[in-house]
């Protein structure tokens, strides 16, 4: 059974590689491109290859994961953006030591 924050198929679609771009990520997450701007501006987002101004920001396929949970969190639970990042990275370290820890038990039942 999925958690509460269990990201639909649509939008755990992999992205191909290639750098999104502000409006790109925008339109991915069904946001403002300022709204993009705003969080890149208070450092819970950050652009894999930062530029000088807006228009040369471009942003990995991770990011885009990151991006819509956050924007998720603000609109269900009307989280700032600073709240909603620390969830975020929270959600992300809680989903890394549960793979850690699966890769482990099953290393320990093949024994």
């Amino acid at each position: 059974m999925p958690h509460a924050f269990h990201i639909p198929a649509q939008m755990g679609e992999l992205i191909e590689e290639s750098m999104l771009t502000l409006d790109d990520l925008a339109r991915a997450c069904c946001r403002a491109p300022e709204w993009v701007s705003e969080r890149v501006e208070a450092g819970v987002i950050t652009p894999a290859q930062p530029g000088a101004g807006l228009s040369t920001w471009r942003f990995s396929s991770t990011t885009v994961v990151r991006a819509r949970r956050i924007a998720q969190l603000e609109a269900i639970f009307g989280a700032d953006p600073y709240l909603a990042a620390l969830t975020a990275d929270l959600m992300e370290e809680v989903a890394t030591l549960r793979r850690r820890l699966h890769r482990i038990e099953e290393q320990g039942s093949a024994l």
